[in-house]
Order: structure tokens, then sequence, then C-alpha cells
């Protein structure tokens, strides 16, 4: 139901491109506001699996303006115990499940990536148009109307044109410029995916983490259907590890490895199309709109999985979005700068955080992992980990 609030978007024609977490939450916010929403997406049918995230601050208040909470619940994975091994997977020390509970605090929520697009999907499905298999070739716009070409020759008209398409972002090439204008690439690689079986290897009800030179290997063993496995590691030729494929690559860079590794690279084996796998690399740009295209998620700004905050900040994106059409929509330009400029800081402030944690997944050498091991041992000191877990709390915030 709307109401006189939500003037500035009721009635509105929306063109979404991209399904994902991004694409799908602002279709919500913007349907429920009584938009006519479009949803383009390149894949043939939706996709599951991917990495688990954390929903906190911002991005948990955006879930719960959304009315996610309820049916997130049921997936949420809850705290669990992290275990720091050894190469061959015997334990270094383990951070008990409280310490993360307490530095989370209270308003969190972990679910895997895949899970909250299923809820995201089940809400928006009765209230917008999705196309699957389907992309945008050409888009023009101007002052009254953005007009888009899809790849099967339909033309679209519309109000507004929301580019949520991720870090590849085609709609970005087309009216903002080449993605290499904007793609800042880090010499790391990303893997994520789902393990459809309990990991063969160790205790459940934990993660176990692995971080050497270079690298890091982390299965997280909950049960069946909520155990996932990620892989982080530095590399002089990303593109010739992309073209390898995240079998190949990752077996030659983390088939040495024991504990729960070999059995997750085997599952990946069997099924390769689950897996996330892509290079670190973040979108820098100086504005994240023109005229009445705008961009949202990793498609604006892509923080990298190293800031751990992606699916949080495309959830409070679209949800502030929402809010800037509906107090300034007659304008479209002017709502996208004012969205724009309060959510500038935040970025910035993740990106920069994610350039300093990559020395954490891929440390530069022995000396750095002998010295975040002595930080993570420190940190389980009372004083230390209570101050730990209110800076935590404050980022957060």
């Amino acid at each position: 139901m709307t109401g006189d609030a939500d003037r500035g978007v009721r009635g509105k024609r929306v063109i979404v491109v991209g399904a994902g977490i991004a694409g799908l939450a602002t279709a919500l916010r913007l349907a429920r506001s009584g938009a006519d929403v479009l949803v383009i997406e390149r894949a043939p049918h939706r996709r599951g699996g991917g990495y688990m995230v954390n929903l906190l601050g911002p991005g948990y208040t955006a879930a719960e303006r959304l009315g996610l909470l309820p049916a997130l619940a049921d997936q949420d994975l809850g705290p669990f115990t992290s275990i720091l091994v050894k190469a061959d997977g015997r334990e270094k020390f383990t951070v008990p499940t409280a310490i993360a509970q307490a530095a989370l605090g209270p308003r969190a929520i972990s679910v895997f990536r895949g899970d909250l697009e299923s809820v995201l999907y089940e809400a928006v499905r009765d209230i917008a148009e999705i196309r699957f298999g389907t992309t945008v070739r050409a888009v023009a716009q101007d002052p009254g109307e953005v007009r888009a070409t899809l790849s099967d020759g339909t033309p679209e008209r519309a109000d507004l044109l929301v580019a949520a398409d991720g870090l590849h972002s085609g709609v970005r090439e087309i009216v903002f410029g080449p993605e290499a204008d904007f793609r800042v690439d880090f010499g790391h690689l990303v893997a994520a995916f789902p393990l459809q079986r309990v990991p063969g290897d160790g205790a459940g009800g934990c993660g176990t983490t692995f971080i050497g030179p270079g690298r890091t290997a982390a299965v997280v063993n909950l049960g069946p259907g909520r155990s996932s496995a990620f892989f982080a590691y530095r590399s002089p030729d990303p593109l010739s590890e992309l073209a390898s494929g995240p079998v190949r690559a990752l077996t030659a860079a983390f088939a040495d490895l024991g504990g729960g590794v070999p059995d997750a690279l085997a599952q990946l084996e069997a099924e390769p199309a689950r897996a996330y796998f892509d290079s670190v690399s973040q979108i820098v740009m100086d504005r994240w709109s023109h005229g009445r295209v705008v961009l949202l998620g990793d498609a604006a700004w892509c923080v990298t999985l190293f800031a751990g905050a992606g699916a949080a900040l495309a959830l409070a994106g679209a949800d502030q979005l929402g809010t800037a059409l509906r107090e300034h929509g007659d304008d479209i330009p002017a709502a996208l700068a004012r969205w724009e400029a309060p959510l500038r800081p935040e970025v910035h402030q993740r990106q920069a955080l994610a350039r300093r944690g990559m020395a954490q997944y891929a440390p530069p050498s022995r000396a750095h992992v002998w010295i975040r091991d002595l930080t993570i041992r420190a940190i389980l000191l009372p004083g230390i980990r209570r101050l730990v877990q209110r800076r935590i709390q404050r980022a957060n915030q």
C-alpha cells in the first residue's frame, strides 16, 4: 500500500538491471512505494550459492525496514567457533563463539548470499516483472525519460534506470565508459562456494581458517546445507588465474593444505558453476549517476569481499535510494545527488578498510602471519577483548 509520502515514487516506471542483492532490494523498495518496476537479469535463471554475509549496522537496519528479517531469521547461521589451523589442518588456537557474538552485538544476522537473494526474490516476484536471460544493449535519455534497448530487441521507456549489474556492469560501460577507467585491481583473487555435504574432516559447528603467506583458506562446517568454503590468494597475473577457472586455479594454490580443504576442493570440482571466483577489484568513480541513470551496489563502488560489507551496503543503498526518490522524485537527477552525498563517506571508509585488510587475507610474509597470530591471541585476553569488541561495535553502528 502506498500513500502521500510515496508520491515521489508512485506511478513512476523504473528499470532495474541485475537480480542480485542490490537489484532485488531496489526493486522491492521502489515497487512497495508504488513504482512500476521491471527487473532485467543476464543469467537465464536464478543463481544460488555464494559466500556468507553479515548484516550489521545500516545493513541490518535496511533489512529490517525492507521487512526481510522474519524470513532471514530462518536462514540465520548464528555465531560459531573460529579455529585457526596449521597447513596440515591441526589446530593452532580457538577464538570462542562468545567473542564474535559480543563484538557483532544483538542487531546482526549472518546468512549465505544465496539465501538472502532467495528471500528478496520471493518478496519481489509478485510485485515486479523479472526477465531472465536479458541484457541492456543501448541506453539513451533526455530530461523527460530514459530509454533502454534490450538484447531481445525490445525497447523500454522509464523514468529511471538503476544499474545494479555488478562489478562488470554492462550499463556502466554504456553510460559512463570502459570498465578499465574505474576499476582498481589489487593482484588478488577470491573464491567462495557452498558445500553440499558436510566437510569430512574437522568438528561441526565451527569454522577452520588457515592463513599463510599470500593466501587464506577457510571452511565453515555448520551442518548440511549450512557449510561453505572461502579462498583468497595473491597472484601476479589474475587474468591467467581467471582463465584457468576455479577448479584448476584453486587446486594449484591450495592442494597442499589439509583439514577440510581437500574435501572442499573435491566438491568444487563436482560443481564448479556454484563458485564465485573473481579478481579483487574496486570501482572508484567521481559520480554514481548521470541524468536518469544511477549505479548501485558493486556496479557503483564494489568494496570487495575483504571489506565484509558489500551486501549490507547494497541493502542500505537500495533503501536510501527509495527514501531520496520519495522526497525528491519530481526531480530525479536532484534526488540521485541527494542520495549519493551521505552514502559516499561510508563507501570510502569501507573501500579503505578493504585495502588495509588485504594483508590479513594474504599476508606478505611468514613474519606477518606470526604478527597476526600474536594479535589474535592478544584479543583473547579479557581487557583487550573488551576494547576490540567496543571498536567493532562502533564501526558497525
